[in-house]
């Protein structure tokens, strides 16, 4: 039984360098280069890398269905801004910020910050190379 609650103690603390919100440094280190597919709360999905010039090149398939497309978003579209990630877009009236929650040590959800219902489940399996 005790053997039990000290496994079970020393899982929970472990939690918090696994789980928890990452600050635009945490983020960086831990997204960038890296493929992740993704799925989101709509049903899109996809893959793609987030580039150190805050560019994003992916694929997307939206709300799941019909073709896959092949997606590029120049330098500069993601920002740094002070603690946040933002993303810069032309012909939006406004920059979105994000809320990234890293979930284990391969994933991490993002969501546009205000709105936590619209949001994205990323999973990194390892590699940069993108599947088509």
């Amino acid at each position: 039984m005790f053997r039990g609650l000290a496994v079970t103690i020393g899982l929970l603390a472990a939690l918090p360098a696994v789980a928890g919100e990452m600050n635009a440094d945490e983020a960086r280190r831990f997204v960038i280069g890296k493929m992740f597919t993704y799925t989101c709360f709509e049903g899109s999905r996809g893959q793609g890398r987030v580039n150190a010039d805050g560019s994003v090149a992916g694929s997307i398939q939206i709300q799941g269905a019909g073709p896959v497309r092949f997606a590029h978003l120049p330098a500069n579209t993601l920002q740094l801004r002070g603690e946040s990630v933002c993303a810069s877009l032309r012909g939006m009236p406004f920059e979105p910020c994000f809320n990234l929650d890293k979930t284990s040590e391969v994933s991490f959800r993002g969501s546009v910050s205000g709105m936590g219902f619209a949001y994205c489940d990323f999973h990194h399996q390892g590699g940069t190379q993108m599947l088509m």
